[in-house]
């Protein structure tokens, strides 16, 4: 997913607790599939952001020689500028655009047929 184009928020929002609920019926259900899924695009960004700064490596040993390439800062706050993962997170499972599954209702489900 191109996360330069979420339509996430960059500030915090308050948020009804009843709303992040709905999805699963259980608001700690909720938030944990939020949080994972933020843990996910979090991994996500940071490979692509240290992709692109790669490129800029300088591999002198010398302390004294600092460079500062204004690509390289644009680049930086670009980045920094972006919504947090959480906020981009919490955006897609309000959208529905999160799919999850709970291994445990299936194997309530199996028992069930046992009877």
């Amino acid at each position: 997913m191109d996360y330069k184009k979420s339509k996430a928020p960059t500030n915090t929002v308050t948020r009804d607790i009843m709303q992040l609920s709905d999805p699963t019926g259980n608001i700690y259900e909720s938030v944990a599939i939020l949080g994972k899924r933020s843990n996910q695009i979090a991994a996500d960004i940071k490979q692509e952001l240290s992709k692109k700064l790669a490129e800029f490596a300088n591999y002198n040993d010398s302390l004294e020689e600092v460079f500062e390439n204004r690509e390289q800062i644009e680049i930086s706050r670009y980045y920094e500028k972006m919504p947090k993962p959480t906020l981009i997170a919490t955006e897609e499972f309000l959208n529905n655009e999160i799919y999850w599954h709970d291994p445990a209702l299936d194997k309530r489900d199996d028992d069930d047929d046992d009877y």
